[in-house]
């Protein structure tokens, strides 16, 4: 079965996580990624039409000011209801998870060690 390419945001202020992915999603299944550590420069960035963003849930550790991203979820979701969002995040509260569905993201990604692979299902549906 051959595989339509998506063109996919990785936002992540984890510069290792975010070039991991997108080779992992780049190598395996000819997917155009392109990674941002803020949630600010994906923003910057929609004009290249996106069809899938995975963002992380915290996106300061880097850049302290930078917006957290249940904000860059709103945000997109209110201005581009059609590009498809997974977050991702480390943390495993409840609370997190409903809170990121509930303003339209389509799942919900823990960082643990089977993440690439439930991404590359999500992304590859």
């Amino acid at each position: 079965m051959s595989l339509a390419s998506k063109n996919i945001f990785v936002v992540d202020d984890d510069p290792m996580m975010t070039e991991t992915m997108k080779d992992y999603l780049a190598d395996n299944f000819g997917h155009t990624v392109s990674v941002f550590p803020t949630g600010e420069e994906c923003l910057a960035s929609l004009d290249e039409n996106p069809d899938i963003i995975i963002l992380d849930y915290y996106l300061n550790s880097v850049k302290k000011h930078a917006a957290d991203g249940i904000e860059i979820l709103h945000f997109i979701k209110v201005n581009y209801p059609k590009i498809r969002i997974i977050m991702l995040s480390s943390l495993e509260k409840h609370r997190t998870v409903t809170q990121t569905l509930e303003q339209g993201a389509e799942e919900f990604v823990y960082k643990d060690e089977h993440a690439f692979e439930n991404i590359a299902r999500l992304v590859n549906e």
